[in-house]
């Protein structure tokens, strides 16, 4: 973990190593606060050097809003850095690389504009959040841009990845995400 006063930043790693949860740090007075949501040289000291080439935002307008389980294929796989602006989500990434020791296995984790926390979700995760009240706004950085030949996804609740999203059962998806793939049927384009 890094602490100092020069990087405004802590980062940590999740029960999936390479998954990490970043906290920065808010300075506030009577005016409002000031906060480095993003500071490459903090990720870089983690291990992670890829470029962000873009800034989502995307907003729901009902909680119980689930988007994914997402992902890009190679070449245009992409790396994603989470955070909440309004509202909160649980955050979920899925580790689909062949031959990793965690394959199949998620990690969930509550991103709010409260708690001010983000989620990097590399390369070779699937990711998808569900909202948990109205009016969320969600912004994240990627590393690649949006490229349709190449969007897929896994079928969210998967008995096989056993996601915890909260005790959630009938969420508000899109057409797409009505009818994902299971894990065991995707193709494994992600080496370990």
């Amino acid at each position: 973990m890094v602490t100092s006063t020069k990087i405004k930043m802590l980062i940590s790693a999740t029960k999936l190593p390479d998954v990490f949860l970043v906290s920065p740090k808010k300075f506030g007075d009577e005016r409002g606060f000031f906060s480095e949501v993003f500071k490459k040289e903090c990720l870089v000291e983690h291990g992670f050097t890829e470029e962000f080439i873009q800034d989502n935002h995307a907003y729901s307008a009902e909680a119980g809003v689930l988007r994914g389980l997402h992902y890009q294929s190679p070449p245009f796989a992409q790396d994603k850095l989470v955070r909440v602006v309004r509202g909160s989500i649980l955050d979920v990434a899925v580790d689909i690389r062949k031959g990793s020791p965690t394959f199949g296995q998620s990690v969930s984790v509550e991103l709010s504009a409260a708690n001010w926390q983000q989620l990097l979700v590399p390369k070779g995760f699937a990711h998808g959040y569900v909202t948990l009240e109205p009016d969320t706004e969600v912004l994240y950085k990627v590393t690649n841009p949006y490229a349709p030949e190449h969007d897929k996804g896994i079928m969210w609740n998967d008995p096989m990845i056993g996601a915890d999203w909260g005790g959630l059962e009938n969420p508000i998806l899109s057409d797409k995400d009505t009818t994902q793939p299971m894990l065991s049927e995707i193709a494994l384009e992600f080496p370990y």
